[in-house]
């Protein structure tokens, strides 16, 4: 694997932007600083734009650059890693995480492997971008989060935003990077707002980002459960119980320095995952915990994610589907052993600001067409 130059961390600004428009500016500043930078995917042309994330980017470098694909993921993957192996830097798109399973073979055996096997002579730099989440229904075929699946594979980097900051800086590392990158976006997230720094600047592609500073649990988060674990970090704080919060941005490669210097502080380890809690990314931080900072654990860790079953359609199997910040909350609670009593003013605080959030709807926060 290549090694990517750590930039310098943006200062925020006042500007507010969602997550669709903060990878849509991202793309664009990627593409007007390298000429080599191209999108393509289905529904990259307007009037779809892939949803925002190509709006107005046709009219401002054509047709060559905005390219629609057709209907064929295998094909596609295999034109962007063979645009990549001639010095382009494609960024493709597949709407669906599962759509993508039908170019693994295409990424796993071409893209992942070509460094290695070209002695570093033969970089990949693309990056595929795939959207997963939960919402109308996506159900078993639509709506899996699979990045456990592709942070399995060697030679893949895989980045999982949670806000529109991280969403920017991470992509503009991943298309800079000269190695194929997958780059999952939950659905959820797109138009929830939150400030971007404006300019070109990236996040470095080097492990956990440190969102909340804790010291009786320490939760790790991916993509919109960090969103979760932080609604359940700041409740748990008005009963008194502090949690370090640690958003699992880049999951590949896997650098779980942070995650063991905070439970070697708090003792206690809770992660909270996207995905299914069986073999997921929590599997693997768990496991990585128990081996190397078995002593610092005073209670044994928690995994929290979805059930080990197909991902639901219907609104009343979803709703036990999908873990939210009161699973989270219930957690840490019975991790630093705290009295119902003493959870559970904020308990219900957190409660009657989730009531009636749909489990598969959108999210009362997201505007998005899908």
């Amino acid at each position: 694997m290549f090694s990517l130059a750590r930039a310098p961390a943006p200062v925020p600004g006042p500007r507010t932007l969602t997550t669709m428009q903060a990878l849509n500016e991202a793309l664009d500043l990627a593409m007007e600083r390298d000429g080599r930078v191209f999108a393509i995917g289905q529904g990259a042309l307007p009037p779809l734009s892939l949803f925002g994330a190509t709006q107005n980017l046709l009219e401002k470098y054509g047709p060559d650059r905005i390219v629609e694909s057709p209907l064929s993921e295998n094909a596609m993957t295999g034109v962007a890693v063979g645009a990549a192996l001639m010095g382009r830097r494609p960024v493709l798109f597949h709407i669906r995480a599962d759509f993508a399973l039908l170019g693994l073979e295409q990424l796993f055996n071409n893209a992942a492997k070509m460094a290695f096997l070209s002695k570093g002579a033969r970089p990949v730099p693309l990056v595929v971008r795939l959207y997963v989440g939960r919402g109308w229904g996506q159900g078993p075929a639509h709506g899996r989060s699979l990045e456990a699946l592709f942070a399995a594979e060697p030679g893949l980097k895989v980045v999982m935003p949670s806000d529109p900051a991280s969403a920017k800086g991470l992509l503009l590392a991943s298309i800079e990077d000269p190695n194929p990158v997958v780059f999952i976006e939950h659905r959820w997230l797109h138009f929830l707002d939150g400030p971007v720094p404006e300019g070109y600047w990236t996040e470095p592609l080097d492990g956990p980002k440190l969102r909340r500073r804790g010291s009786d649990v320490t939760i790790v988060g991916t993509s919109w459960m960090l969103r979760e674990s932080r609604r359940a970090a700041e409740a748990l704080a008005g009963a008194g119980v502090s949690c370090e919060v640690i958003d699992l941005a880049v999951l590949r490669p896997f650098r779980p320095e942070m995650i063991l210097d905070s439970v070697r502080r708090t003792g206690r380890l809770i992660v909270a995952d996207t995905g299914w809690t069986t073999l997921g990314m929590g599997s693997e931080i768990v496991a990585t915990v128990t081996e190397r900072a078995f002593g610092a654990l005073r209670r044994a860790p928690v995994r929290i994610g979805q059930p080990d079953r197909p991902t639901p359609s219907a609104p009343a199997l979803a709703a036990e589907h999908y873990p939210t910040a009161l699973t989270v909350f219930d957690a840490a609670a019975r991790l630093v052993d705290a009295a119902p009593e003493r959870v559970a003013a904020a308990r219900a605080a957190l409660a009657a600001e989730t009531a009636g959030q749909p489990a598969d709807l959108p999210h009362p926060d997201v505007r998005a067409p899908f």
